[in-house]
């Protein structure tokens, strides 16, 4: 490893940075290496809005199915979220996406729904 002080003042940087927004090295690796190529993002966002807000609301304020807010999810563990996108929900009319979606871009989703969908 190289004692460049740049490089240590960046890494020191970057790991403040990541202390305030509430991330961890290993999200921001994972976010990074999961983040889906541009054209894939305006694909699920179209989804989202077309697929998702059939039963979900156009404003994802809830209908058939329920609220997609952020506040009303802010209180949902971000794996349950991400399962449920994928495997659906048994009993209930929210079907499987994993024939369509990886897990990546599920939980790339679920980020966008938690942010508000632009």
């Amino acid at each position: 490893m190289s004692n460049n002080p740049l490089r240590f003042f960046l890494t020191g940087a970057v790991l403040l940075m990541l202390a305030h927004s509430g991330m961890s090295w290993g999200d921001l690796v994972v976010a990074e290496a999961t983040m889906p190529a541009p054209a894939r993002q305006a694909e699920l966002l179209n989804l989202a809005r077309q697929d998702c807000g059939s039963c979900h609301g156009l404003r994802f304020e809830g209908g058939l199915g329920v609220p997609l807010t952020p506040a009303a999810l802010k209180e949902k563990p971000f794996e349950a979220l991400r399962a449920t996108i994928l495997y659906g929900r048994n009993g209930t009319t929210m079907p499987p996406w994993n024939p369509f979606l990886t897990e990546a871009e599920a939980g790339w989703l679920v980020q966008m729904l938690l942010k508000g969908l632009p």
